[in-house]
C-alpha cells in the first residue's frame, strides 16, 4: 500500500515569525522562498503544514 505524498512549496519568509513557525519550516525541510519537498502526506506532517498554512503552498501527488 503506498501513502499518499504531497509537494509543499514555501512561498512566504519565515523572517519576522514566532520561532515555533520558523521551527516548524525547518522542521519540513524549508528555508528559502520558492524551495519545494516532497513528503508523505502523515497526519504529523500535515498538522506541521496546518500551523504554516499562510506561507505555504500545497499540492497533492498521484
Amino acid at each position: 500500500m503506498s501513502e499518499k505524498k504531497i509537494r509543499i512549496t514555501q512561498v512566504g519568509s519565515g523572517n519576522g515569525r514566532k520561532p515555533g513557525q520558523q521551527a516548524t519550516l525547518v522542521g519540513l525541510g524549508l528555508n528559502k522562498i520558492g524551495k519545494n519537498v516532497e513528503r508523505a502526506a502523515t497526519p504529523e506532517v500535515l498538522g506541521m503544514v496546518n500551523k504554516v498554512k499562510h506561507l505555504l503552498k500545497v499540492e497533492e501527488l498521484g
